[in-house]
């Protein structure tokens, strides 16, 4: 009977992190709705958009040779797993003035499955 109960502990202690697991090639087919203005991996290259390679941990508005919008040169962030999750819920509402023309993702495990495509990739686009 302890077993049971401590194992029943264990799995409801777990759950939350099963609950917040990220699908990197579930992500993969969600950026496929990126794909349109932004690249990422080795041959990346800015389009529309600036390419993605490196995207956490790296300032806002930085990427080399990409023609940022004044709203984008005025941020003062750096791109975190948290801060994109506000941002990719609402472009246009967070960075108003923002040439980003996406209406937004707001479904929470396509944001994280999402994350976890765009955190395999380095400053290179090689997949870490």
């Amino acid at each position: 009977m302890k077993i049971a109960f401590f194992s029943l502990l264990a799995a409801a202690a777990l759950a939350p992190a099963v609950a917040q697991a990220q699908d990197a090639a579930a992500g993969e087919r969600v950026f496929a709705q990126c794909r349109t203005c932004h690249q990422i991996g080795e041959n990346a290259r800015n389009g529309v958009g600036p390419h993605l390679n490196g995207l956490f941990g790296r300032k806002a508005g930085s990427v080399e040779g990409y023609s940022y919008s004044n709203a984008y040169k005025a941020l003062d962030k750096v791109w975190s797993p948290e801060n994109f999750t506000v941002y990719i819920k609402d472009p246009r509402g967070v960075t108003p003035g923002t040439k980003m023309v996406y209406p937004g993702l707001k479904d929470e495990t396509a944001i994280r499955n999402l994350i976890a495509f765009l955190q395999q990739f380095d400053a290179t686009g090689k997949k870490k």
